[in-house]
């Protein structure tokens, strides 16, 4: 019988990569604003400090389309800070959470993004291509910035 895990959230993004760097090389790329603009978005007023409010700038967007805040950052550990999508109707508001845990002779990073309410199609959607996106290209795109 099969019994279902109550910590998973169906409708949370969690993905797992394992990076063959250090946590310390993750955890700078994860919150140096040059290297997070290669791989995320360039980051304005950004701070790997608790309640530090930022901005990702989105190309062809408003500078102010996402707004965030650091809520958690310990040093090579974990990083969470909000994330709100001004230009949806209504504004969304979603959670990203990095979590490093050192692996052998590199990184385990899980990324969990929550606040999606799948009971509403469009926001099952967007759950959906979020982690398309995280998969597919964002998380790749990551692992290349690190072989700096």
């Amino acid at each position: 019988m099969l019994i279902a895990d109550p910590r998973l959230n169906p409708a949370a993004v969690e993905l797992g990569n394992f990076f063959p760097q250090t946590a310390e090389v993750v955890w700078a790329a994860l919150t140096q604003p040059d290297l997070l603009e290669r791989w995320l978005l360039r980051p304005t007023g950004f701070a790997a400090s608790v309640g530090t409010h930022f901005r990702f700038a989105v190309p062809d967007l408003s500078t102010n389309a996402i707004t965030c805040e650091v809520l958690v950052a310990r040093p090579h550990e974990r990083l969470t800070y909000s994330w709100t999508y001004r230009r949806a109707e209504p504004p969304t508001k979603w959670i990203v959470d990095w979590t490093l845990r050192p692996q052998g002779r590199g990184t385990r990073l899980l990324l969990t993004q929550t606040g999606f309410d799948i009971e509403d199609r469009r926001q099952k959607m967007a759950r959906n291509a979020a982690e398309r996106s995280w998969k597919r290209r964002i998380l790749p795109r990551l692992g290349e910035v690190m072989h700096y």
